[in-house]
């Protein structure tokens, strides 16, 4: 369609050139000499840059993330956690609460940040995965990742669920531009090939 509308459009211009000579004529000079446009901005301007160990392959950053999030009460290394992702990068729940209702809940990685921060700040938290099952495709990649979440380690999990991964590569290194996850519940178990390693 796009290809078509371009032919049309050059052949009308062909057709009648006197036409558009004097269009063109018409047009105010500044518009006739118009600056060159500006190159865009920056999409990771303002990420701060990432340890090289941490996006050398997509399995680093996912380890980076799990180990990032994870530790006693305390404060995180933000900065770090902030590197993996795009700016724009979503993330996203879709859980089941006990009354049946389903709850998507998406937040930016600052609100992240925030709200995760202040849990952390109080709370114990380690998660870490069980199976990752890694696709990609070109510049794109995906991946389903089985975790556990404990308070403390040695302990009994008090969730587990799927995260789903997706990232971008952007001639450089891999990004994190969204992650999606639900929890596991006595009638959403988790799959057989996901619920213990191989």
């Amino acid at each position: 369609m796009k290809l078509a509308l371009l032919a049309l459009a050059a052949s009308l211009a062909v057709s009648n050139p006197a036409s558009a000579a004097q269009s063109n004529a018409e047009k105010p000079a500044a518009q006739q000499h118009a600056a060159p446009q500006q190159a865009p901005p920056d999409p990771f301007a303002g990420v701060p840059a990432a340890k090289p160990g941490d996006v050398k392959s997509i399995e680093s950053i996912l380890a980076a993330l799990y180990e990032v999030i994870s530790g006693p009460a305390g404060e995180r290394d933000w900065n770090r956690f902030r590197s993996l992702f795009l700016p724009s990068a979503r993330l996203t729940s879709a859980e089941k609460s006990p009354d049946g209702a389903v709850h998507v809940r998406h937040s930016s990685v600052e609100d992240y940040v925030r709200l995760g921060g202040n849990y952390f700040l109080k709370n114990g938290f380690f998660e870490k995965p069980i199976v990752s099952r890694v696709q990609i495709f070109g510049n794109v990649a995906q991946v389903f990742s089985s975790y556990e979440s404990r308070h403390a380690p040695g302990e009994a999990p008090f969730a587990r669920g799927i995260n789903s991964f997706q990232l971008a590569f952007d001639g450089k290194r891999w990004w994190v531009v969204n992650i999606l996850w639900d929890e596991e519940r006595p009638d959403n178990p988790l799959p057989k090939e996901f619920a213990s390693k191989p």
